[in-house]
């Protein structure tokens, strides 16, 4: 799922594509196709009613991209886990297995894909600034606020850490992926309970998540330029544990573990962030109950003896 820094990306492109970032009036929308009868999740207003509208912002709320028109008409999109965003020429054909929907504008059309057969992307059509702060899920702004803004927001609730950066209720913007790397940058478990964080931790954790998304957003946007971005992915090279299970730790050279749950999986250091304890898979270890491994050492150990 794009994160706040693929949204943030997005956005860029968006106000330069749509001329809101350039000092000219912003496009006016042209037309609106919609291919899956599964993106647009609202009624009323119609998004036909912002035909002929000029965008005057593009914004991201959480993990959502917002389209201002100047007739108080804003488009919410979510891409969710597979949905991702093109630019083509006007008026070009939506992919036919992928394509979802586009708007088409004078420079460019923007064109919904989601690669998935469970069609999530939505697309919210609503009208004033009181209807749109309905979509807001109430997290603050992880770059906005200062250490103690961002520490009483994480201990308001008692989560585990993985749960807590991860609540759009909580910090906004943050999902799968950013958690793994932030948790990994300031080396804490995703199971350490909010309430136990000493005041240290706390402030490793807050520099770490400062860190982490800043650096993430400026190689972001030094990788694409000027061009729209076409490799929005929760899975990169460079990034330290997460999607790296079984692979070397950058730090230590130990093997990157996972939790898997749902459809998602949180990967970790277990010699940086756990002192070397496994957490409970819970794929395997409802299965293993009592001979599941405790330490990165026993895993180890077993599977040298299960070797021929």
């Amino acid at each position: 799922m794009p994160e706040l820094p693929d949204i943030e990306l997005y956005v860029h492109a968006l106000k330069q594509s749509l001329g809101v970032e350039t000092g000219r009036s912003g496009e006016t929308l042209l037309g609106i196709r919609l291919s899956s009868p599964f993106l647009l999740r609202s009624v009323s207003p119609s998004p036909n009613d912002a035909i002929g509208a000029r965008v005057v912002g593009v914004e991201r709320l959480g993990k959502r991209i917002v389209i201002a028109f100047d007739n108080q008409l804003f488009f919410v999109f979510h891409l969710m886990i597979a949905g991702r965003l093109r630019w083509g020429a006007s008026g070009q054909a939506i992919p036919k297995r992928l394509g979802a929907g586009a708007l088409d504008f004078a420079p460019g059309s923007l064109i919904l894909t989601e690669a998935s057969k469970k069609k999530r992307a939505s697309l919210y059509v609503v009208e004033g600034r009181d209807a749109l702060a309905e979509h807001h899920r109430g997290g603050v702004e992880p770059l906005e606020i200062s250490r103690d803004a961002f520490a009483a927001a994480i201990t308001e609730r008692n989560h585990t850490l993985k749960r807590a950066l991860t609540d759009p209720r909580i910090l906004s913007g943050i999902g799968n992926a950013y958690s793994d790397e932030i948790l990994y940058a300031a080396k804490l478990s995703p199971v350490r309970w909010t309430s136990r964080l000493t005041d240290e931790e706390l402030t490793r954790l807050y520099q770490a998540t400062q860190e982490t998304l800043r650096r993430w957003l400026e190689r972001l946007r030094e990788e694409t330029g000027d061009k729209f971005p076409e490799k929005v992915t929760a899975f990169r090279p460079d990034m330290a544990v997460h999607g790296k299970y079984g692979k070397p730790c950058p730090a230590c050279g130990s093997p990157v573990q996972r939790i898997a749950y749902a459809d998602n999986e949180t990967n970790y250091c277990a010699t940086c962030q756990t002192g070397g304890k496994l957490l409970a898979d819970r794929s395997l270890s409802r299965l293993l109950k009592g001979d599941w491994p405790r330490t990165l050492e026993e895993l180890e150990k077993r599977r040298a003896e299960s070797e021929p």
